[in-house]
């Protein structure tokens, strides 16, 4: 390894850690957001101090549910987290190529289309609520990541069953 992959590896957990909480504190806002908006008076209209809801009549629904989306969304990002932190620390052990970093990054890469989905769900609430027929959040680079998730997770698994088949021919 070199220096500033060692310097990165030691930084991953801490970071890592750090996000999770920033995560879990996205969600409880989102949560709190959620749960007031019901109790405003002229909600959204009157937090925000100017008038939306005749221009488009559907805001506060489609405000909710891009909210409820985004809960959705920060539970993803918790289990995506939660599998890397899994992953560094097996790399911190020494022994990164074993099946469950395989079955980590398939994991992974599923709750990244997931996420994908939703911000596509998101994007559709919005053209449906502000402006009707158009929708253009369709980005390559994403589901790039996805695919290259998929490949690495292939790489694992081949790795473990090779070294599974070394380890058992010494």
């Amino acid at each position: 390894m070199t220096r500033v992959s060692i310097q990165a590896l030691a930084l991953a957990r801490p970071v890592i850690r750090a996000l999770v909480g920033l995560n879990i504190l996205y969600a409880l806002l989102l949560l709190a957001l959620l749960g007031v908006s019901f109790f405003i008076p002229g909600w959204p209209e009157r937090p925000l101090g100017f008038d939306l809801v005749n221009a488009h009549p559907q805001i506060g629904l489609g405000l909710r549910a891009i909210v409820i989306v985004g809960l959705l969304g920060a539970g993803i990002v918790h289990t995506i987290l939660r599998q890397l932190d899994a992953i560094v620390g097996t790399v911190h052990g020494g022994d990164p190529f074993v099946l469950d970093n395989a079955q980590r990054l398939e994991s992974i890469a599923w709750r990244v289309a997931a996420l994908e989905g939703l911000r596509l769900i998101v994007a559709a609430i919005a053209a449906v609520v502000w402006e009707p027929g158009k929708i253009d959040a369709f980005s390559l680079a994403p589901w790039l990541a996805v695919m290259l998730l998929f490949v690495l997770a292939g790489v694992f698994a081949h790795g473990a069953r090779m070294r599974a088949d070394l380890e058992g021919t010494v």
